[in-house]
């Protein structure tokens, strides 16, 4: 069972902790490639540096915003990344219809999941649970 890591628990494993150690130890189980995020999650995760680096004024904020931005693009360079494909699309279209209340981001992940047969891990259940058909767990409790 392939699983895909939402931006939550991303950021958890980039953070250090208990948490990340209790989710660690459940991928630990698991082969590394049935564990893998998608393109969409780090459209999310470099959003949300560039915005930090275009709101930074002091040199050491710019300076902190561009390592963090090369440590994201390494991170990922190292890890499974799914595409958004035309079958993703396909589920996409289908989802919208149904999953009103989620937003566009949340929404594309959800359909690579779809797409791919695999569990998402996500802290936000109560707003994938939205999603027909959609494989959702929360590793980090």
């Amino acid at each position: 069972m392939p699983v895909i890591l939402d931006t939550d628990h991303l950021t958890i494993l980039q953070r250090r902790g208990a948490e990340s150690e209790r989710l660690l130890a459940r991928l630990d189980r698991l082969a590394p490639d049935d564990i893998g995020t998608t393109i969409v999650n780090y459209q999310e995760q470099v959003k949300g540096w560039v915005t930090l680096l275009n709101q930074s004024r002091r040199g050491e904020e710019i300076v902190r915003a561009y390592d963090e931005l090369d440590e994201l693009r390494r991170a990922f360079q190292r890890m499974n990344v799914l595409p958004f494909t035309d079958a993703a699309q396909q589920r996409f279209t289908e989802v919208r219809k149904q999953a009103r209340r989620l937003g566009t981001l949340d929404i594309r992940i959800a359909s690579i999941a779809l797409a791919t047969e695999s569990t998402l891990l996500s802290r936000n259940v109560r707003d994938f649970r939205q999603v027909p058909g959609l494989r959702i767990e929360h590793w980090t409790v």
